[in-house]
């Protein structure tokens, strides 16, 4: 979490620094933003990852037969961050890329 603290009213507060941006993902071979979850999963399907179902009912969990790798998702897309968009990058290189919006 970045920001500057701000006293104003006898309270601080964060105030987030206006130079950070929200993250998004995208789809190397495509050039694609991805901007849902139907896209992300059509996406992992093609690359051999698979819907896991027996996890947490909040969360969408995908592994790969070939790997120990399991990828977790917040159900809310709206939710979705540059952590978990940095976790599939790691795990499927050169073909996702994170970068300011």
């Amino acid at each position: 979490m970045s920001g500057v603290w701000v006293f104003r009213n006898g309270v601080y507060h964060l105030e987030a620094e206006a130079s950070a941006r929200r993250k998004v993902l995208v789809h190397l071979p495509t050039g694609q933003v991805v901007s849902s979850y139907s896209s992300l999963e059509q996406i992992l399907s093609e690359l051999g990852w698979e819907r896991y179902y027996g996890g947490d009912p909040d969360r969408f969990q995908f592994h790969k037969q070939s790997s120990i790798d399991l990828i977790t998702l917040p159900k809310d897309f709206a939710r979705f961050n540059s952590i978990h968009m940095y976790d599939i990058v790691i795990k499927n290189p050169n073909i996702f890329h994170v970068r300011d919006q």
